[in-house]
């Protein structure tokens, strides 16, 4: 079966939806086709020239990248420059790019996430919160026979999650009444006569994002030609979405404890901390990328220590001062999103040939 960019991509969008990235960011397609036929996909943090050799090696078809190709306004394509022999070559081997930056950052799942994740903080919540995400109630009547598959299939979907809790649904019995017309072919009874059927009526919410995907899961559950529901938005506030992570280790260590679990965890061979050593930490913020302008978030939900890259001179004095330990990995550490990436991938597209993870290093400091 043939699969082609569109639908590697309507997974993607799943999964960090581009309406969350920052205005100034730019995200989704960067070259190439939507329409392109897809075979292997590399997955990478960025798309320099070694690794467009390598995706040319592996026959791969589709880039998927964390920091946009394009990003900075382009005036000409020099050939001759980095930029331009990397546009160059990912044409000529017929190479579409796509890119999920601020959005993989803010969304669940996302960059954050995954280094929550490697850690096993508990509690954890975004630390600057930017959405919350829409809410969408669903009351579907469904004949009694069926109105546990029919429960099931949508909670499957996603329908019916709150907190820590799945399948959460309201039932109420009742009488439906239909009348088939000529060109029907009902379920139960027949043309031109009105039947009585005794009914639930199911009730339960979810994101708006997945309204489509709930409705097709409760259309192949439900026994009956024509479904009857009904859609409600909600002005109920759903999940938080935001930049960074803050949540509690499950035990309380030392700073230098915390900083040997980061370079094994991250796969980092150094990193930068500052603060003393052996003080005990617990509630842990964290942003990958650059975060250094997001410390005073940090310390204002109590965080004991602030994992980060790219932190400067002064702006770490000012937070060891204010009491808030730092930890940097460096700014490639957001490289542990990439198995998240592979694995949505793999799931929900299972006709792609290949998912690799670029072997090609594209961190640009060395240490000594």
């Amino acid at each position: 079966m043939t699969v082609t960019v569109r639908e590697v991509v309507q997974q993607l969008d799943k999964l960090a939806p581009k309406n969350l990235a920052f205005e100034w960011d730019n995200v989704g397609l960067q070259l190439g086709s939507l329409d392109q036929k897809v075979e292997n996909v590399m997955v990478t943090l960025d798309v320099l020239e070694d690794v467009v050799e390598e995706a040319v090696e592996k026959n791969v078809n589709l880039i998927v990248a964390h920091h946009p190709l394009l990003f900075k306004k382009l005036h000409q394509i020099d050939f001759s420059s980095p930029k331009g022999r990397v546009i160059r070559k990912l044409i000529q081997h017929d190479i579409t790019v796509y890119a999920a930056h601020t959005n993989l950052d803010i969304a669940q799942g996302g960059v954050n996430d995954a280094m929550a994740e490697l850690l096993q903080l508990q509690d954890v919540q975004p630390l600057i919160e930017t959405t919350s995400k829409s809410l969408v109630k669903l009351a579907v009547y469904v004949p009694v026979s069926h109105a546990d598959q029919v429960r099931d299939a949508i909670s499957e979907a996603g329908a019916g999650h709150i907190g820590d809790y799945s399948h959460c649904t309201y039932q109420v019995k009742g009488e439906g009444t239909f009348k088939p017309l000529d060109g029907s072919d009902p379920y139960i009874g027949s043309q031109g006569s009105l039947e009585r059927v005794e009914e639930n009526r199911i009730e339960t919410i979810m994101p708006s994002s997945l309204t489509q995907k709930v409705l097709k899961a409760m259309i192949e559950a439900h026994p009956y030609e024509e479904a009857a529901y009904d859609l409600f938005p909600l002005l109920n506030e759903g999940a938080s979405l935001g930049v960074g992570r803050i949540g509690e280790l499950e035990n309380e260590m030392s700073l230098y404890d915390l900083c040997s679990m980061i370079k094994e965890k991250y796969q980092v061979p150094q990193l930068r901390y500052s603060g003393d050593a052996n003080q005990k930490v617990k509630k842990v913020a964290l942003l990958g990328g650059s975060g250094e302008s997001y410390y005073k978030n940090a310390l204002s939900k109590g965080a004991d220590v602030y994992i980060t890259g790219d932190m400067t001179f002064h702006t770490a004095q000012d937070a060891v001062e204010a009491g808030l330990a730092l930890i940097d990995p460096g700014h490639h550490v957001e490289k542990v999103v990439h198995p998240f990436i592979k694995d949505c991938i793999e799931k929900n597209v299972p006709q792609v040939g290949t998912v690799l993870i670029s072997n090609t290093d594209t961190e640009p400091f060395r240490f000594m």
